[in-house]
């Protein structure tokens, strides 16, 4: 492979400058991304190799990133188990069948990785088009942040059908994770096999839990996850939004690198971690909006904060926000860049 850097930085080996991709790197900033979108369905664009191979391929061909990611969602797996999954513009995900009872939970399937087939497609697609030139990050909703979407019939904000569920009746909770775990294990030793160079479980939502409800509701089942992975030479990427909160236990799963929020010091995060555990992060995507000299200030602070540690992987906190200027996502992107240790 021609560029190395996210897969040495991810196993702690020293970089001559942080590696950088963001989270939605692919996505709604991009005018490009539109005239795409604005052809198809969401779904239609995941389940379409060579069209999730052309929006993968974006932030390559305009950004220059150091590592693309798979175009996708973490909801496939909760489809493919029989969730009734649709995408509207401006509403976000829905299932059509949440999750209401014991019997909705039996009836979910746990054998059906045939129908992430295409997902497999599109990473051979797209490593072609790579051609060796930048690793490819395959990734998967984890169980308790797909569970809540299954429960709540999309998107929430207080949780309070899941809340209810795990506090009512946590061994449904346990049954539902527990049939999600398996997916996700399957559905990213898929993509292992079909050639993505490193994964990354996005917690999208565990930051909704009690540390006492995330350990026993989130945390657990990533164990079981990251232990069942085929991950020799496959870096492991571990995300949630309150990572600066629940990254020791998150430590415990042994990712290779913990992708931390930006509401703590990294430094501060990293040295309390594993040194065998890298960290990935941790700019405020906020910062994106302001002039280009805040844009470069920030950005230099946090690499001089980080200088002297091995495994640092620059991202953002969270995911590209769709109405941040292209323009300074490419200018952050060249100061990382041209930035040298």
């Amino acid at each position: 492979m021609t560029n190395t850097l996210l897969l040495d930085a991810a196993f702690s080996i020293e970089t001559p400058r942080p590696p950088v991709w963001f989270m939605r790197q692919a996505g709604r900033f991009m005018p490009q991304y539109w005239e795409i979108k604005n052809k198809y369905s969401f779904l239609e664009m995941c389940k379409t190799p060579e069209i999730a191979a052309d929006v993968t391929m974006l932030p390559v061909d305009l950004l220059g990133i150091d590592a693309a990611i798979l175009f996708s969602d973490i909801l496939v797996t909760g489809e493919a188990m029989g969730g009734d999954l649709s995408f509207t513009q401006g509403v976000g995900p829905k299932f059509a069948n949440p999750i209401r009872t014991a019997a909705d939970i039996e009836a979910l399937e746990t054998n059906c990785i045939h129908k992430l087939q295409y997902v497999a497609d599109a990473i051979k697609v797209i490593q072609q088009r790579l051609n060796k030139s930048i690793p490819l990050i395959g990734f998967a909703g984890a169980p308790f942040t797909v569970m809540s979407y299954l429960v709540e019939g999309g998107s929430s904000k207080d949780f309070k059908l899941t809340k209810l569920l795990i506090h009512n009746q946590p061994q449904l909770a346990h049954r539902l994770l527990a049939k999600i775990a398996k997916v996700t294990i399957d559905y990213l030793n898929l993509q292992i096999a079909a050639g993505v160079n490193a994964v990354q479980l996005f917690d999208s939502w565990a930051l909704a839990l009690s540390w006492d409800d995330y350990n026993e509701f989130s945390h657990r089942y990533n164990v079981e996850i990251i232990a069942a992975l085929n991950r020799t030479n496959v870096p492991v990427i571990s995300f949630c939004k309150g990572s600066s909160v629940f990254a020791p236990l998150m430590a415990e799963a042994k990712p290779d690198v913990i992708s931390i929020d930006w509401n703590v010091d990294l430094k501060d995060i990293k040295s309390r971690l594993p040194h065998n555990i890298a960290v990935q992060g941790n700019l405020d995507p906020h910062i994106l909006y302001a002039d280009k000299a805040v844009i470069k200030d920030r950005i230099h602070r946090l690499f001089e904060r980080m200088r002297g540690e091995k495994g640092f992987i620059f991202n953002l906190g969270h995911g590209i926000m769709p109405d941040i200027p292209f323009d300074n996502v490419k200018y952050a992107i060249d100061v990382v860049k041209e930035f040298r240790y």
